[in-house]
């Protein structure tokens, strides 16, 4: 908390797709990957039930970053907690780009396809949560490279 506020987002949802990683220079990595979390309710003035989709832009860093890549892939379910970051930067046609993206600070793999397969092999049937808590220094404000 700073300054009496407070910057914090809780999500439970399925990835959009696999993580895309990029490496810089010193060992450092930054994740990527989309987050469906979606709401259902009825409409008050036709009953019809309504499915609605919100997709969340996920940010891991560093050994986060590697586990993600690693472990999750398209349609897997994850707990996801940070912090909502809003930035912009140059297009190469010269116009201002937006984005917001959520920081993970903390994550908790719900179910993964590759430890299903495992599980269906050895014929198990215990879910295993994986929690894994990002170190508070791995991502200190603005030190994106870009």
């Amino acid at each position: 908390m700073n300054n009496g506020t407070l910057n914090k987002v809780m999500l439970i949802g399925h990835l959009g797709d696999d993580v895309k990683i990029h490496y810089f220079k010193a060992d450092t990595c930054i994740g990527r990957f989309p987050l469906a979390t979606n709401e259902t309710y009825i409409n008050k003035e036709t009953g019809e039930k309504i499915n609605s989709t919100e997709w969340h832009n996920i940010v891991v860093r560093n050994k986060a970053a590697e586990i993600c890549e690693k472990y999750l892939s398209k349609g897997d379910k994850i707990y996801v907690e940070g912090r909502i970051k809003s930035r912009q930067w140059q297009a190469e046609d010269g116009s201002t780009k937006y984005t917001t993206e959520i920081q993970a600070i903390d994550f908790t793999f719900l179910t993964t396809k590759k430890e299903n397969d495992h599980q269906k092999q050895n014929q198990v049937n215990e879910p295993k949560n994986t929690n894994f808590e990002i170190p508070k220094n791995a991502h200190p404000e603005n030190d994106l490279p870009f």
